[in-house]
């Protein structure tokens, strides 16, 4: 009857201590597919602002990706879904992760990725 009691207050403090959601704004360009571009002239154009979603499940802590993994995986699908060609440049990259959390049970991890796609003319 202890043990049960001890396992008891132990759920009701990791309960406590959990947090119900996640929010980080990862601004670091620490892809592969890094450029210098000098964009203080007036020689290039904003195409369009693409973003995407990618996601992890996680049971008990077990599952779904790293979120190192997940990060990467975001930038990769921005950069397929942005459809570069000829002269188009990929900036203003940024990631963001949420998540939520149910009873310490279940979490979602969500990776954004977010970047604007531009067109130099000269």
């Amino acid at each position: 009857m202890k043990t049960i009691k001890s396992i008891v207050v132990a759920i009701c403090a990791v309960l406590l201590v959990s947090s119900c959601g996640v929010s980080s704004n990862l601004t670091s360009n620490a892809n592969l597919n890094q450029t210098n571009v000098v964009l203080s002239q007036n020689n290039f154009k904003v195409v369009k602002t693409v973003s995407t979603k990618v996601s992890a499940t996680y049971v008990f802590g077990i599952g779904g990706l790293s979120k190192k993994a997940l990060k990467t995986n975001a930038v990769a699908e921005l950069t397929k879904k942005a459809n570069l060609t000829g002269s188009q440049a990929l900036v203003n990259v940024t990631v963001k992760q949420s998540g939520f959390t149910i009873i310490g049970i279940y979490t979602k991890c969500i990776f954004v990725a977010e970047g604007t796609v531009i067109e130099f003319h000269e």
